[in-house]
Order: structure tokens, then sequence, then C-alpha cells
């Protein structure tokens, strides 16, 4: 039986209507593929307290979780990922990436120009039918 991992991601929107995307390093797994920034959650914590923390670790900024966007599931081969994306708002500083080999912002409309993590995906459908 594969392994379901329970992950957050953040959609974090700028003043100029852009959301942040992460380019995952190629030490990572899924490599050079884009997500929105999040990870893991840990055991006895909620999707909103696992995204402010995972965005503090990864980003060195403090966020504030809005609103659940959207809950989607996805198979890899090898392991799964109950992916909950959550609307967030910036809170103190700016991010930056560490983990990540670059971080962009961009408009809704354009998110499908990249070539993004599978798991995320349903996210960006969803983003970019919003903004039609």
């Amino acid at each position: 039986m594969r392994k379901t991992l329970s992950v957050v991601a953040a959609i974090l929107v700028n003043e100029n209507e852009e959301i942040l995307c992460a380019l995952r390093s190629p030490r990572m797994s899924i490599p050079n593929r884009w997500e929105f920034p999040g990870g893991k959650v840990q055991e006895g914590e909620t999707p909103a307290e696992a995204i402010e923390r995972e965005i503090n670790e990864e980003l060195k900024c403090s966020i504030e979780a809005k609103d659940i966007f959207l809950t989607s599931h996805h198979d890899y081969d090898t392991f799964s990922i109950d992916l909950t994306a959550i609307t967030c708002k910036l809170v103190e500083g700016f991010p930056t990436a560490h983990e990540h080999s670059k971080l962009i912002w961009l408009k809704r409309e354009n998110l499908d120009s990249l070539k993004w993590a599978p798991a995320d995906v349903a996210t960006v459908e969803r983003l970019v039918k919003e903004s039609m």
C-alpha cells in the first residue's frame, strides 16, 4: 500500500494580484517543477498552522492563512498526496528562496505557462479558470 502524505500549499497573492510560484530545486523530489510553496502537515497541526509554519521555515516570512481554496488528491508512482491549497496574506517580511531554486510572481492567467508538479495542477487549473 502506498503512503499518503497530507500537504499544504500557500496561494500567496501580492498587491498586484500576482501569485507566488516556487521552482523546486534539482535536489528535491519532483525536481525542476513549479509548485505553490508549502509542505507536510505535522501530527496535531491544523492545515492553517502547517502552512504558516512551513512558509516561515521555507521562505523566511510570516503569513496568515485565510481560506481553504481547494483540496485535491494526486497519486504518484510510490506515494500519494492529499493537498490543501490555502489562500494566504503576507504579514511580515518578503518571501526569499532558501530551499527552492527560484521564486516568481505571476498573474492567474499566466500560471499555466509553467511546468507544474502534478499535485499542483488542479489548483492551477481552478485559479486560471477563475481569472477568465
